[in-house]
């Protein structure tokens, strides 16, 4: 379970952010606005199984139109009794929950909101056998829905960080 507002989200340079992260985001989309940026949160998780451990990491990216963009992180790990299947799964949950999360704040300073799902479309990717549950899970929740090769968030920012 990730945690809206306990101090465990960080940023890629390493530094801890204080206070809950609700404020961070509210507080950057605030910061960000009034530097004249449009701006488009997108939320992805990745994992790795190192040992019997599978390694999360969840990352929120802070897109600026043309101007780049900088991200949160949260990791965690817990044991790997689970398929290939649970673990996207799991990854999509992860998501799902941040996103969740923050679609109140978002939607009152009208920033949009992409779920990315680290899952290939590619039937010839064992992570293929989770797309349509994720996709379901995802739009079911009212999210946009994004898999591979356009889920840049789970598959390239939060895959360097897990």
């Amino acid at each position: 379970m990730i945690e809206l507002d306990k101090k465990q989200w960080r940023r890629l340079n390493g530094n801890r952010l204080e206070g809950s992260l609700l404020s961070n985001v509210e507080q950057a989309v605030i910061r960000e606005r009034e530097a004249g940026h449009k701006l488009k949160l997108c939320v992805g998780t990745d994992s790795q199984v190192r040992g019997g451990t599978a390694e999360f990491a969840t990352v929120i990216v802070f897109l600026r139109e043309k101007k780049g963009g900088f991200m949160f992180i949260h990791n965690s790990k817990m044991p790997n009794k689970m398929s290939l299947k649970e673990r996207m799964i799991t990854e999509v949950a992860h998501s799902v929950e941040v996103a969740y999360g923050l679609c109140d704040l978002l939607d009152r300073h009208s920033v949009e909101l992409e779920v990315h799902a680290d899952i290939n479309t590619d039937p010839n990717f064992k992570s293929n056998t989770a797309l349509k549950e994720a996709m379901g899970y995802i739009l079911g929740m009212g999210f946009v829905f994004k898999a591979k090769p356009d889920a840049f968030a789970s598959s390239s920012c939060a895959d360097k960080v897990v």
